[in-house]
């Protein structure tokens, strides 16, 4: 006879068989996340760096813009995969407990039709009764009328055991049909992307054969604009650190120090800058990172490198830019033949705006989290480009780390 001890058993493993089943249900999740930033991160390119093809970019621009998209196309089309992929996995594992739940279902319905058929037969009172008097002793008459409860116990929880098994098992078949749907629209919007992914493709192919004909030509333009670049950031530099002397001048602190001596008040204001990592807004409300921190090849010549201080952001015509802290404007810089750029400080911090049109704030003003302090510069080709930094000290940060979803 099946006791207790057992059919709690067995309703302990039916509750982890589901378990299992939905302890897949996170990896979906994350997974969907990471496919529905990439579609967004998509959209977002098309809005600020396709939309407007009337205008003509340079064909350095252009293949920059579309070797972007195609490697979020790429990531787009990995991820779906992986989703794809995991179902198949979860799909498989439902398929193998819906079997295993049929065959158990058909050994409790046997096991409970035999018990009905032996309590039909011997379902009088008349025959419990004289089941108890026939015998020998007090005792045996004790063990046979705890025998019978238990009988009649063990009804009743094969009958319930039956039920659950049989929710679970139309529980199963539903989260299978969800499943094998889900998968099916996968696998039609993976073909719909590989569709685009090969135009995109054939797009960047015959820009690099133009550009192949005349290779030391750009090559030689890639460069000179990595020296106008590294000249504003050697500027950048500069300013920090005859910022940081002339603050511990002030402090009474040694001017040849690379970094800030902090009051008790610029020490707390680095601290709430420090905890608020990865949590940061965005610079601009609409924006993609086109060039991210740190030392890459260029897409164009990989034997050019491209050094990078910071985060370049496409963004939209005229965006304004919105301080990512509360802190106060340090540095208005202007450089020759270059556009103006903000440098905010937050304790021993520094975020640094580059290539604004507009200026909306003056050295010294305190400015809170998310006020525009100014507006983006858009070239005559279009394309607004934000070049933002963040400092500790005199040292660069990448900005990925402190953005959030950057």
């Amino acid at each position: 006879m099946l006791n207790n001890t057992r059919l709690l058993f067995i309703m302990v493993c039916l509750l982890a068989s589901t378990c299992i089943v939905n302890a897949q249900s996170p990896k979906q999740q994350a997974l969907e996340a990471k496919r529905l930033k990439f579609k967004k991160e998509l959209a977002q390119l098309n809005t600020l760096l396709f939309t407007d093809k009337k205008k003509e970019k340079s064909m350095l621009s252009s293949v920059e813009d579309l070797n972007y998209k195609v490697s979020v196309r790429r990531n787009l089309i990995r991820v779906t995969n992986d989703q794809a992929n995991l179902l198949t996995r979860e799909i498989n594992a439902n398929q193998n407990e819906i079997s295993s739940l049929r065959d158990q279902l058909k050994e409790l319905k046997a096991t409970y039709a035999a018990m009905v058929v032996k309590s039909y037969k011997s379902k009088s009172e008349q025959s419990k009764v004289m089941f108890l008097l026939s015998s020998d002793n007090f005792k045996q008459a004790y063990k046979r009328l705890q025998y019978i409860k238990q009988y009649a116990n063990y009804q009743k929880e094969q009958g319930e055991l039956i039920k659950v098994k049989t929710v679970k098992l139309q529980e199963l078949n539903t989260d299978l049909l969800r499943q094998k749907k889900d998968k099916d629209q996968l696998i039609v919007e993976n073909r719909t992307a590989k569709a685009e992914l090969e135009i995109e493709l054939k797009q960047q192919e015959k820009l690099m054969a133009s550009i192949r004909k005349n290779m030391s030509s750009y090559a030689s333009k890639i460069k000179k604009t990595q020296q106008e670049i590294d000249k504003i950031d050697q500027e950048i530099d500069r300013i920090i650190k005859e910022a940081i002397a002339e603050s511990n001048k002030k402090a009474g602190k040694s001017t040849t120090s690379s970094a800030f001596a902090l009051t008790p008040e610029a020490k707390l204001v680095a601290q709430k800058f420090e905890a608020n990592k990865g949590n940061l807004p965005w610079p601009v409300e609409k924006g993609v990172v086109k060039l991210g921190y740190g030392t890459q090849p260029s897409p164009i010549d990989p034997t050019v490198k491209i050094k990078n201080n910071g985060v370049r952001i496409a963004t939209e015509k005229n965006a304004k830019v919105r301080a990512v802290f509360k802190g106060e404007v340090s540095k208005i810089i202007l450089i020759k033949n270059s556009n103006p750029i903000v440098m905010l400080r937050h304790g021993n911090y520094l975020t640094i705006y580059k290539n604004l049109s507009k200026i909306y704030v003056k050295q010294g003003d305190i400015v809170e989290t998310n006020q525009e302090i100014g507006e983006v510069f858009t070239d005559s080709n279009g394309e607004s480009m934000l070049g933002f930094g963040i400092y500790k000290d005199s040292n660069s940060q990448n900005p990925a780390y402190w953005i959030y979803k950057m």
